[in-house]
C-alpha cells in the first residue's frame, strides 16, 4: 500500500480520472437530458475519485508525519519541497476554480427566465379557464334539459332525448332510473366505439344524483381526445314518482385535446429544466472540485517523489542502522559511488558483516539449549508421573500432561496463581493442596508425603516428592513437586494378598472337612443304638451341627477357591439392556419382592464383553440390594444405563441405587476387599468378585453414599474393552452388603 500510494500509479491513474471527469463535464453542459440520465453516473464516479484522493493524500501525509515524528532523515526537506510544490499549485487553482464557478453559477442561471415561466403558467392557466367555461355552460344546458323531461313519463322520453340532443348540439344524452338501470339514450355515436351501451357513471355520482345534486368533470377519451361528462337529478312532477338522472357527454374538439395537451408538455419539461437546476450546478461544481483537487494532489506527489530521490542515500543509511538496532544483521546497504557518503555506506556494511558472525554462534548455542529444553519437556510430557514445578511465591509455573490426568484438572488456568484457586471448584484436593504447603516452606532440600483424596471414583493415595530448585545469588529459585497414584499399586496389592490367602485356605481347609464329616457320621452310626433317648438327641443335635458347619466351611472354601481361580474371558457382543431385563426378571415375584425400576439408554449400542461374567456381576448387586434392603419398608431398586464420551473414549454406565440405609462409612473406603461386610453372614467377597470381573473388562466402578439417600454403585465398561485374565470370582453369587 506504501508503494502503490507513493509510486508512478497514482499519477497515471489520477490522469485518467482528470481526462474522464473532463469528458462528463463537457457532455453535461452541452446536453441536460444526458445530464439527467448520466446523473447517477457521475455523482458516482466523482464521488470514488474524492474517496480515492483523500485516501493517497492521507496515506501520504501520514508516512510524511510518521517520519517527521520518528526524525527520520529527509523528512524535513521534504516537508519544505510539499509546502513549496503546494504553495505554487493551490495559488493558480484556487483563482482558475473562483472564476470558474462564478461562470458556471451565470451560464445556467441563464437557462430559465422568470418570463418564460410566468407565460407557460398563464397558457396553462388561461386552457384550465377555457375549459371550465366549456363545462359551465354545458351544466346549465343539462339543467334545463332535466327540467323539460320533468314532464314526460319513461316511454315518451326516447324522441324526446333526440330532440334535445339536436337542440343543444350535445353528443349523447342518457336517462337512467333512480336505480342505475338505463331508460333511453340517443347519441350520434358511441364516445368509445368499443362499447354497444352508453357510458353509465359510477355509483358514487349516482349517489350524488340521488341526493339532487349535479356533477360535472371532464373525462379523458381514447388515447388522446376529451370529453364533458354532466349527471344532474330529473324530478318528477307527479307525487310519489321515482327519481331519474341524466347524463349529458359532449366530446370536445380534437384542436382542444391537441392544444391543452401541447402547452401541458410545455410546462412539464420546464418544470424538469428547474428540477435539474441545482443538480447540474452541483454536478459543475462536483466535476470542478475533483479536477483541481487530482491537480494538487500530483503537486503534493511530485514534492514528495522529489525529495525522496534527493534523501535517498541518506535514508537508505538509516534504514540500514535502524534494522541493526532491531537485531537484522544481514543488512547491507548499496555502495552509492566513491565519495565521502560511499566509504561511510562500506564501513557500515563491514560492521554489519562482522556482527552476524557473532550473531550466528550465539544462535548455534540457543539452538543447543532449545533441543535440551524440548528433551526434557518430551520426557515430562511421556512421564507417568506428575510434575509441578512453582516459583520462590509458591505461584504454578509449568506442569505436564499426568499431573492434569492424576488430579482431574485443567492446569492450564492455574498458570501463575497459587494452588488455592484450586480449592474454589475442587474442595476433595485439599488434603493435596495442604501437603504442599506444609512441605513447601520447610528449609529441607528434599521432602516426601502421602495424602488421600476422596471423590468420586472413592478414595485415592498419592505420594509426593519435593526438591528445591536453586536460585541466583543463592536465593530460593522455587520447588518442584513430583507425584504418583498409588491406588492401583495398593489395591494390587491386596488383591494379590487376598488371592494368596484364598489359595492357602482352599488347600489348607478343604482336604480335613471331608474327613470329619464322614467321622462324625460314623460316630453317630456307631454310638447311636447303645444310648438312651435322651443321649441320642444330644448326639444327633451334635453330629447334625457338625455335619452343617462343614458344608458352610466348604462353600466358604469354594468361594475363596472361585474368587483365586483364574478364568478364560470370551467376550462376545452383548446387549446390556437385554441382560439386564433376563437378569432381573428372575428377582421378580418372590416373597417381599424388592421393586426394581429400569430406565434403560434406549440408544446404548452392544459391547465387547463376557456375557457370563456381566450376568454374575448382575446376580450378586441384586442379591447385595435385596439383602441390604430387608428391613426397609417399600423397598425400591432403580436400575439405569446411559453411554457417554470422554476424550474420544466411548463408555457405557450401569448404576444400581436402592433406598435402603446405605453403606457403612467405615467399610465404604475398602468395599471392595475381600472380606469385607458388616452382615452377621457371608463371606464377603461379592463386591470384590464384582470389582474383578469390571477390571477383567478394563472398566472401573465406584460406590458412593448419595445425599437423597440410599447406595449407589456406578460400574463404567469402555465400549471395545481390552480384556485382561484376573482371578476369577467364579460362580458364587454374594449374598451380603454393606448396610
Amino acid at each position: 500500500m506504501k508503494r502503490w500510494a507513493t509510486g508512478i500509479a497514482p499519477v497515471a491513474i489520477l490522469s485518467l480520472l482528470l481526462l474522464a471527469a473532463l469528458a462528463m463535464m463537457s457532455a453535461a453542459t452541452q446536453n441536460s437530458a444526458l445530464f439527467s440520465q448520466m446523473y447517477s453516473l457521475l455523482m458516482v464516479v466523482n464521488i470514488l475519485g474524492i474517496i480515492v484522493l483523500l485516501a493517497l493524500i492521507l496515506a501520504n501525509l501520514k508516512h510524511l508525519a510518521t517520519q517527521y515524528h520518528n526524525k527520520v532523515m529527509g523528512s524535513r526537506l521534504t516537508l519544505r519541497l510539499l509546502g513549496f510544490f503546494v504553495l505554487l499549485a493551490v495559488t493558480p487553482v484556487t483563482v482558475v476554480y473562483f472564476f470558474s464557478i462564478q461562470a458556471f453559477n451565470k451560464g445556467i442561471d441563464n437557462w430559465f427566465d422568470v418570463k418564460i415561466e410566468r407565460a407557460l403558467d398563464d397558457a396553462l392557466s388561461l386552457g384550465r379557464t377555457a375549459l371550465d367555461a366549456i363545462k359551465d355552460d354545458l351544466s346549465k344546458k343539462t339543467r334545463d334539459m332535466a327540467f323539460e323531461l320533468e314532464a314526460f313519463p319513461d316511454k315518451m322520453v326516447a324522441p324526446i332525448l333526440d330532440d334535445l340532443r339536436e337542440q343543444y348540439g350535445v353528443t349523447e344524452i342518457t336517462l337512467f332510473a333512480q336505480d342505475g338501470k338505463i331508460i333511453a339514450a340517443s347519441g350520434l355515436g358511441n364516445l368509445d366505439s368499443q362499447t354497444l351501451v352508453p357510458d353509465r357513471p359510477n355509483e358514487a355520482t349516482l349517489a350524488q344524483a340521488r341526493q339532487g345534486q349535479s356533477y360535472a368533470t371532464i373525462d379523458p377519451l381514447g388515447k388522446s381526445g376529451l370529453q364533458l361528462r354532466v349527471v344532474a337529478p330529473v324530478s318528477a312532477r307527479d307525487v310519489g314518482a321515482p327519481l331519474r338522472i341524466l347524463q349529458v357527454q359532449q366530446q370536445l374538439p380534437d384542436r382542444y385535446s391537441k392544444l391543452g395537451e401541447s402547452v401541458q408538455v410545455a410546462f412539464a419539461e420546464y418544470e424538469k429544466l428547474i428540477y435539474l437546476r441545482g443538480p447540474l450546478k452541483f454536478g459543475f461544481i462536483l466535476t470542478l472540485s475533483l479536477v483541481a483537487l487530482l491537480t494538487l494532489l500530483v503537486a503534493v506527489w511530485a514534492a514528495i517523489f522529489s525529495a525522496r530521490r534527493l534523501v535517498t542515500p541518506i535514508r537508505d543509511l538509516a534504514e540500514g542502522t535502524r534494522a541493526v538496532a532491531q537485531g537484522n544483521y544481514r543488512k547491507q546497504l548499496p555502495v552509492p559511488g566513491a565519495d565521502e557518503l560511499g566509504i561511510l555506506v562500506k564501513s557500515f556494511n563491514d560492521m554489519t558483516r562482522r556482527i552476524h558472525r557473532a550473531q550466528t554462534q550465539t544462535k548455534h548455542s540457543q539452538r543447543e539449549a532449545e533441543v535440551q529444553r524440548t528433551y526434557l519437556e518430551t520426557v515430562l510430557t511421556h512421564l507417568s508421573s506428575g510434575v509441578l514445578s512453582f516459583d520462590p511465591r509458591a505461584r504454578l509455573r509449568t506442569y505436564n500432561t499426568s499431573a492434569e490426568q492424576i488430579l482431574g484438572l485443567n492446569l492450564g488456568a492455574g498458570v501463575g496463581r497459587t494452588l488455592k484457586w484450586v480449592l474454589d471448584g475442587h474442595p476433595h484436593l485439599a488434603p493435596f493442596v495442604q501437603a504442599i504447603q506444609d512441605t513447601a516452606h520447610q528449609s529441607r532440600a528434599e521432602w516426601h508425603a502421602e495424602t488421600s483424596l476422596e471423590g468420586l471414583a472413592g478414595k485415592r493415595t498419592l505420594i509426593l516428592r519435593g526438591t528445591r530448585l536453586p536460585g541466583l545469588r543463592a536465593r530460593h529459585g522455587g520447588h518442584v513437586v513430583v507425584f504418583d497414584d498409588i491406588s492401583a499399586l495398593i489395591q494390587a496389592q491386596r488383591d494379590a494378598a487376598w488371592s494368596e490367602v484364598a489359595r492357602r485356605l482352599a488347600h489348607e481347609i478343604k482336604n480335613p472337612l471331608t474327613p470329619i464329616r464322614l467321622s462324625a457320621e460314623r460316630i453317630r452310626l456307631k454310638c447311636m443304638d447303645g444310648l438312651s433317648q435322651p443321649q441320642q438327641e444330644t448326639l444327633e443335635r451334635a453330629t447334625r451341627t457338625i455335619v452343617e458347619q462343614v458344608e458352610s466351611m466348604k462353600s466358604m472354601v469354594n468361594a475363596f477357591t472361585e474368587y483365586a481361580r483364574p478364568v478364560q474371558i470370551q467376550p462376545v457382543p452383548v446387549d446390556l439392556n437385554l441382560l439386564i431385563n433376563d437378569v432381573v426378571e428372575l428377582y421378580r415375584g418372590r416373597q417381599n419382592p424388592v421393586r426394581i425400576l429400569l430406565n434403560l439408554d434406549p440408544l446404548l449400542r452392544p459391547i465387547n464383553a463376557d456375557p457370563g461374567r456381566l450376568r454374575q456381576v448382575l446376580h450378586n448387586l441384586l442379591l447385595n440390594a435385596n439383602d441390604a434392603l430387608a428391613a426397609t419398608v417399600d423397598p425400591l431398586l432403580r436400575i439405569n444405563t446411559r453411554h457417554g464420551e470422554i476424550e474420544g473414549r466411548r463408555f457405557v454406565e450401569l448404576e444400581t441405587h436402592d433406598n435402603g440405609p446405605g453403606f457403612a462409612p467405615s467399610v465404604l473406603d475398602h468395599l471392595f476387599e475381600p472380606y469385607v461386610t458388616t452382615k452377621e453372614k457371608g463371606t464377603g467377597l461379592g463386591l470384590a468378585i464384582v470389582k474383578k470381573i469390571v477390571e477383567e473388562h478394563s472398566g472401573s466402578l465406584w460406590a458412593t453414599n448419595p445425599t437423597e439417600g440410599g447406595a449407589l454403585l456406578v460400574i463404567r465398561l469402555p465400549m471395545d474393552a481390552v480384556f485382561t485374565q484376573t482371578e476369577s470370582h467364579g460362580n458364587g453369587l454374594a449374598r451380603e452388603r454393606s448396610a
